[in-house]
């Protein structure tokens, strides 16, 4: 870790955040930032709950003559998504990451930062930690195990809080206000397959697609990023007159991010391998040219490998590479109400093959502002995957938050914006999974809004916040919690 983050301003965030680079906290991993957050809490003399499902919930008394405002929770989540370079050793389990200072901007090295949602939940435990700021009542709700299926939103029980206003720390574009974002659901997607003989006179070759930029499967779907899961059967699809034959697939690894990586192990006739190669490299040329803008750094490569013990079966090698071929994937379609917002987009996220169990294993999550378009694409991918064969579950369904454009934190917050920087910020919703309408079925009451500083490329290891945005962002929540209005 560098120690020039914690010498950043404002300071007080930027030493939160720091210590919590130092703790690992991948998803479904969260035991040591939820001690470290409880210790937080209790050392501050404040009351702190662990509950159930993972979330902690320090709550903060106003500050004199502060006790008649609005009692508001500012929320975030702990845990973050672990995704990697391949050529970086890295445990998520219990590295640190290694945050630095790359100009403008804070990043990691060769590893996602956590900046997503760190960043919020830093500020709202700075919140906690200040004895200078003037607020009302303070609660501090840090949810558990966002990033892959939102269980400490789902798992929140009613009366737990006592606020009438959340703040959500979750978004990612400084000078925007967040005031709706899509639901989503996962495909899950399982093929079958038995084990075939290598024929004689093949050879093993290891077929890599890399480079890809990857990213947020929800805010960076729009940017037009390639797949490499669908460039990798593109390729198998066209060898398929070589008799190329497949015996593995490793693509992609987080359901919530753009598959940036896929390799697999294909077997080829001796005499076939030149022409193979050929073949690979025309359509690498093609993909490389028709990405050019979006990836350019996209690497498709062949290289001799060991020899497997066995190959997927013919049917099935077919069935899948179809199905890939034909699935939907990145922006179905663009909201109508809301200009450049995407309202339903499809992210075919993993899949990999599994011999112990002889199944070729898939995901896909779904995303939409309107439910009944969602299900519409979940009827889609079902049809692709089931007509080739597969079992298909759809599972994790969460609702999205509908805008509220009479919102009276809305308004309190575009007013203390205008007053610092003399523009009113935009209005926007997110093609994203904010935990704000799941927290909202508990508690329907709740006037609710998302900001935050700027954080390039979640969920990859491009993630980067921007130092300035942090800044103002802090200042912008710190005069927000002094214009409360009154109960």
């Amino acid at each position: 870790m560098s120690v020039e983050i914690k010498n950043l301003e404002p300071q007080n965030v930027w030493e939160i955040f720091s210590e919590m680079t130092q703790i690992p906290r991948p998803s479904n991993h969260e035991e040591q930032i939820q001690n470290w957050a409880v210790s937080f809490g209790e050392k501050l003399g404040l009351e702190t709950i662990k509950d159930d499902a993972g979330n902690v919930i320090i709550k903060k008394p106003a500050t004199p003559g502060m006790e008649n405002r609005k009692t508001v929770v500012l929320q975030g989540h702990l845990d973050m998504v672990p995704q990697k370079n391949s050529d970086k050793v890295h445990d998520f389990q219990n590295d640190p990451i290694e945050a630095f200072v790359d100009g403008d901007w804070v990043t990691a090295n060769g590893t996602t930062l956590g900046a997503d949602n760190g960043i919020g939940s830093a500020a709202a435990m700075a919140v906690l930690a200040s004895k200078t700021l003037k607020h009302g009542p303070i609660e501090v709700l840090l949810t558990a195990t966002e990033e892959t299926g939102m269980d400490g939103a789902n798992g929140l029980k009613a009366g737990m809080l006592d606020a009438e206003i959340l703040i959500n720390t979750d978004s990612e574009d400084e000078g925007e206000l967040y005031v709706g974002c899509a639901g989503g659901e996962d495909v899950n997607i399982t093929f079958n397959y038995t084990e075939e003989e290598v024929p004689l006179g093949f050879v093993a070759l290891q077929l890599s697609v890399t480079g890809l930029k990857g990213g947020h499967s929800g805010m960076d779907i729009i940017l037009g990023r390639g797949n490499s899961i669908k460039t990798f059967f593109r390729i198998i699809n066209a060898a398929e007159e070589l008799g190329v034959r497949l015996a593995s697939i490793d693509g992609g690894s987080l359901r919530n991010a753009i598959p940036r990586e896929a390799f697999g192990v294909v077997v080829v006739e001796e005499a076939k391998v030149a022409e193979f190669i050929a073949l690979v490299d025309e359509i690498a040329d093609d993909v490389k040219a028709e990405l050019a803008a979006t990836e350019p750094d996209i690497d498709i490569a062949v290289e001799q490998t060991e020899m497997p013990e066995t190959l997927i079966d013919a049917a099935t090698q077919k069935n899948v590479t179809k199905a890939v071929v034909a699935c939907p994937n990145g922006v179905i379609r663009m909201s109508d109400s809301m200009k450049g917002l995407v309202e339903t987009s499809t992210n075919l996220a993993i899949l990999k093959s599994d011999a112990k169990s002889k199944t070729i294993n898939g995901g896909c999550l779904m995303r939409s502002s309107v439910d009944s378009a969602k299900d519409e694409l979940g009827t889609r991918l079902k049809a692709v995957f089931e007509l080739a064969g597969a079992e298909v579950t759809l599972s994790g369904a969460y609702p999205g938050w509908k805008p509220n454009m009479e919102s009276p934190i809305l308004k309190t917050m575009q007013n203390v914006y205008n007053e610092k920087w003399g523009r009113v910020p935009k209005i926007m919703g997110i093609h994203a999974g904010l935990e704000c309408g799941i927290l909202a079925q508990n508690y329907p009451h709740w006037d609710m809004i998302s900001f935050g500083p700027t954080i390039r490329f979640p969920h990859s290891p491009d993630e980067k916040v921007n130092i300035e945005t942090v800044k103002k962002f802090w200042e912008f929540l710190v005069a927000t919690l002094e214009a409360i209005p009154e109960k």
